[in-house]
């Protein structure tokens, strides 16, 4: 009968009960002691206590009736903010023609083709220790050509480099800009903005135009930008003015040998079965500003800055290798 009573769940039970109890009690206590766990729980806790949908599921039905006019009320007021921002690019348009005159002008300026007169060229500046400064470039100046001993004065045509010059010091810009994309950038003459017409689809074209040189054809590259003004239906509350939807390029007729958004690649491949060598040459996509121009259209989370195929060649060229591979250290950009 003592068996059974210890068996069944007698003192010898409750002793080990009453100790796993108390080692899980102790378990607790340190987890409960560690600021991290404690910090998570309370992050879970936030976060499923304090959730728009559970707080909304806890009010009376009236109020939760009032709260849906509410949401009726911003999607309108979403819908008359798009129109807003169709009214700007409209006014964007507007303007963009009172600029042009002043534009082309700069680009006369820019390229020699015009001379500014007396009077477009004078700027009285009213600090007089930017005068001074001035004054003391130009001294400089003077005395290195004299001391250049060239024969005719100098006076280069228009304002060499200008856009160039921008390039390299606007951080967002300069960072795209390789060292092999500097002599081409330098014939960039000018870089334009259109408009959509009044009744077309809200979009915008960047045109960077160049004069004749001895890379590409294209007296004139573009990229065309459209745009999107109006809530989504799937979540209108997310509206935040217009966006940029979809992206198109254009194609750079390179001339032979002077396409620096690709680089040559050897390398020298070993047969596992065989032991031959062999050297192969393949392009892959190399780092440019001028992959800004890629034809592809782009949707959704961005650009891809190669077109398609290009990336998948650089794959096929790794996959390619039958055995070892060694690398010949030949890495050229074709410029």
């Amino acid at each position: 009968m003592a068996e059974n009573s210890l068996s069944d769940g007698g003192p010898a039970d409750s002793v080990e009960a009453a100790k796993n109890a108390s080692n899980t009690e102790k378990l607790t206590d340190q987890v409960m002691q560690n600021p991290q766990v404690l910090a998570a729980l309370q992050e879970r806790l936030d976060n499923v206590s304090h959730t728009p949908s559970s707080y909304i599921e806890t009010l009376p039905k009236a109020v939760k009736r009032r709260i849906n006019a509410l949401k009726q009320l911003q999607v309108r007021c979403a819908h008359i903010e798009a129109k807003f921002y169709e009214e700007v690019h409209d006014l964007e348009r507007k303007y963009a023609a009172l600029y042009q005159p002043l534009f082309d002008k700069r680009r006369e300026f820019i390229t020699g083709d015009v001379e500014p007169t007396d009077a477009e060229s004078a700027w009285h500046s009213e600090n007089e220790e930017e005068d001074k400064l001035a004054g003391d470039m130009k001294n400089k100046v003077v005395i290195a050509e004299k001391e250049a001993a060239t024969v005719e004065e100098l006076n280069p045509k228009g304002i060499p480099e200008f856009w160039f010059t921008i390039f390299r010091n606007v951080d967002m810009l300069s960072e795209l800009v390789q060292e092999y994309d500097e002599p081409i950038l330098k014939h960039l003459q000018d870089i334009k903005v259109k408009f959509s017409d009044p009744g077309q689809p809200m979009s915008f074209v960047l045109e960077f135009h160049f004069e004749p040189n001895d890379y590409f054809t294209n007296p004139v590259l573009t990229k065309t930008y459209k745009m999107k003004s109006e809530p989504d239906k799937a979540d209108p509350f997310s509206f935040e003015g217009p966006e940029i939807v979809d992206c198109d390029g254009c194609t750079i007729d390179w001339k032979k040998g002077k396409n620096v958004t690709v680089k040559t690649i050897k390398k020298k491949q070993k047969h596992k079965g065989r032991g031959t060598v062999r050297t192969i040459t393949k392009q892959v996509p190399n780092e440019s500003f001028f992959n800004f121009f890629s034809p592809l259209k782009a949707s959704g989370d961005g650009e891809s800055l190669f077109e398609e195929g290009e990336e998948g060649e650089e794959e096929e060229l790794e996959g390619d290798e039958e055995g070892e591979d060694e690398d010949d250290a030949d890495v050229n950009p074709k410029v």
